[in-house]
């Protein structure tokens, strides 16, 4: 039997939730009969069943002794507060084989899943593929390892290391080649894109994937735009808050230690989030930098219609790149290298 097959269908179903699932992993399942797929789900939203737990309620059929259920992550074995226990639908269904492409990283789960099923009679392989199960939820894994998103550093420069003109204003360094690229296998692939706001205020960019991608639902999920913005001064034109972007787009600014705001500040607060911007306040320290503990810790914290985010495309400028890196907040960094 080709495990590797259909554990590949198990992920290109998964990815088809990215940007839906907050900081739950992205999850395929796939049910085996003969050789053949007779059944398939994926968790499809945040909150909502787990892939496993989806196909088993999906499908109609009385299971056989011989059908292998494939997921591309090691079904949880206790009940959250939205979602039952995956292992009790398996045994309760009947499968008895579950082939499986890693762990999952969770202290909660990590082997235990695994043992719950084998103790009620489950024969359990794998894991298959691992490295290429874990990479393609390494936003899971690092929110679970490292209690922080996974962190791509993304810049462009010229051959001779320049990011910008010598007056600081714009230059365009990448070819429409590079652009595609980027988005399509950066842009496309992180929950979030972040900058600072002296990119907002310089180059005023959409911060958008553009390509067409049914695959991974692109036409109506879009990356979260974050803009770290300590003072406000994120102008109202701006198109990442402006019209329907402005729903997507998240501002982070610096704790309020009092209530002496100037009204033009609380004027500004009022219109971003009446156009249905998400204002997030962080402390930052004496030189006016955001805490990366407190700012992660909120990213990835569930509330109201945001359900978290577990991977960051950090894009500018050169302030924030060092302030990841200063904290070591980096796990990938890509350089792209213009004329």
């Amino acid at each position: 039997m080709n495990h590797v097959h259909f554990l590949h269908r198990c992920l290109s179903l998964a990815a088809r939730a990215r940007g839906h699932t907050g900081i739950n992993p992205m999850v395929g399942a796939v049910l085996v009969r003969n050789g053949k797929i007779i059944a398939e789900a994926f968790h499809e939203e945040f909150g909502s069943l787990h892939a496993e737990a989806l196909l088993i309620k999906k499908f109609v059929q009385k299971m056989q002794q011989e059908d292998r259920l494939y997921l591309n992550l090691e079904p949880c074995c206790h009940s959250g507060k939205k979602t039952p226990s995956c292992t009790e639908a398996i045994i309760k269904s009947g499968i008895k084989h579950v082939i499986i492409g890693m762990l999952d990283p969770n202290p909660a789960v990590c082997g235990k899943g695994i043992e719950e099923l084998q103790k009620n009679g489950i024969e359990v392989i794998g894991p298959v593929d691992r490295a290429r199960c874990e990479w393609f939820n390494r936003g899971f894994v690092s929110l679970m390892t490292k209690g922080r998103p996974w962190v791509t550093l993304k810049k462009a420069q010229t051959r001779m290391g320049a990011v910008a003109c010598d007056n600081g204003s714009k230059m365009k360094i990448t070819s429409e080649e590079q652009d595609r690229w980027s988005h399509q296998y950066l842009r496309a692939k992180h929950d979030a894109i972040l900058v600072g706001v002296g990119t907002v205020v310089s180059d005023d960019p959409r911060l958008t994937c553009r390509i067409k991608n049914g695959e991974l639902r692109m036409e109506n999920c879009q990356p979260l735009r974050i803009v770290l913005d300590p003072h406000l001064r994120i102008p109202l034109h701006a198109k990442v808050v402006s019209g329907e972007m402005a729903g997507g787009t998240m501002v982070v600014i610096k704790e309020a230690k009092d209530s002496r705001e100037s009204k033009e500040g609380k004027d500004k607060l009022q219109i971003l989030q009446e156009r249905g911007v998400k204002i997030i306040r962080s402390p930052v320290d004496a030189a006016g930098v955001f805490d990366m503990t407190a700012l992660f810790r909120v990213l990835t914290t569930p509330m109201k219609d945001f359900h978290g985010i577990t991977s960051i495309l950090v894009e500018g400028g050169r302030k924030t790149w060092e302030t990841f890196r200063k904290v070591k907040a980096v796990d990938c960094e890509v350089i792209l290298i213009g004329q």
